[in-house]
């Protein structure tokens, strides 16, 4: 600590920061080659919303470190054939699944900028005012959807907006797109594709400096801003980590997650954690809301985290179910080594009734 003024205050660390990898892609390369069969993501096969999706899905589709490479450089190929680079970045409309988080990493292989798009400006807007902004400020040369009957209003507003610009679409259900003429492509036919020397050489081309992301605002105060976020941002911050939190290089870190990707509590810090440590991503369709905590608790009784991230909301509905039930508590605790919270204060009688749950197992 240092005082260069009576009303001035320095900080700093004592701690060096150590050397980090080159860009993201590194992790994987790495992972796939140590531990090829480890579980990097699994989601759950019946989804909310679908006419047969339970509460209970005990059906998971999963891929393994060395299965996402193989996709990473498959898409990664497409991505080069056509002609996306950083000055056509990716647009991403979809909640967090398997298919989405291939295709940033793929986009980040070959040093083409993502720009997960919140998808409440998709699904719970009447004029698709601060998608479309989104979409004009970035430009596009290829829009992702996850679902096109779920994006189809947003995205057929957007595809009108951006006429001039012409972006293509990917999809991985339902290619049902309303715009007529406009072309859509298939995610599972990207699959088909097979990689050239140039997804590797686009890879060894990538720098600290290459911007990864795009990431934007809530727009709580005004339209969202978008933040670039580099390979050097990301890779540092998780090597900050690693060294903070030692005991992730002791054993894979296994996470039960809902936070969407669009921001980076969830889409950097948790979900490069897990790709840094060679963990498991167990994605949470559930979420902190009357109706959605249920799925989360099912996925919770099924699965024992060693970490778990949540907002006080999250907490706050898990609680009582924790409370109540003495079989999940035990469940829950029997591996975790840290619980972490972020986006508000927890209030102290969250914090006293985690500490109690925890006591008593």
């Amino acid at each position: 600590m240092e005082r260069p003024s009576a009303d001035c205050v320095l900080l700093s660390s004592g701690h060096r920061l150590l050397p980090y990898s080159r860009c993201v892609g590194e992790w994987l390369e790495h992972w796939a080659c140590v531990s090829p069969d480890q579980i990097f993501l699994a989601e759950p096969l019946a989804r909310p919303g679908d006419g047969n999706a339970d509460l209970k899905p005990r059906a998971w589709r999963s891929i393994t470190y060395r299965g996402a490479l193989d996709w990473v450089y498959r898409l990664g190929e497409a991505l080069v054939q056509r002609g996306l680079n950083a000055q056509k970045p990716i647009a991403i409309l979809s909640e967090n699944s398997i298919d989405h988080a291939l295709l940033c990493l793929a986009a980040m292989h070959v040093g083409v900028p993502v720009a997960p798009v919140s998808a409440a400006y998709s699904l719970m807007s009447n004029d698709y005012a601060k998608l479309i902004y989104i979409l004009k400020l970035i430009k596009p040369g290829l829009i992702y959807v996850s679902d096109g009957a779920v994006y189809e209003k947003a995205l057929n507003a957007a595809l009108t907006e951006l006429a001039e610009l012409n972006p293509a679409v990917l999809v991985s259900r339902h290619p049902k797109i309303a715009s007529g003429a406009h072309d859509v492509e298939l995610f599972e036919d990207w699959a088909k594709i097979e990689p050239g020397e140039r997804v590797r050489q686009s890879f060894m081309s990538i720098s600290s400096n290459t911007v990864a992301k795009i990431l934007f605002t809530s727009g709580s105060t005004g339209l969202p801003k978008g933040v670039i976020n580099t390979q050097r941002m990301l890779c540092s911050n998780q090597q900050a980590i690693s060294q903070l939190w030692p005991f992730l290089t002791t054993r894979p870190p296994v996470i039960v997650d809902w936070l969407p990707w669009s921001h980076t509590f969830g889409g950097n810090h948790n979900m490069h954690l897990i790709l840094r440590h060679g963990g498991t991503l167990y994605i949470d369709q559930g979420k902190p809301a009357p109706g959605l905590i249920e799925q989360t608790v099912e996925n919770l009784k099924e699965l024992a985290p060693t970490l778990y991230f949540n907002v006080p909301r999250g907490f706050d509905l898990l609680l009582p179910y924790l409370e109540r039930d003495a079989d999940f508590r035990a469940h829950f605790f029997s591996e975790l080594d840290l619980i972490f919270y972020a986006a508000a204060a927890l209030p102290q009688p969250l914090w006293d009734r985690l500490r109690r749950c925890a006591k008593s197992v």
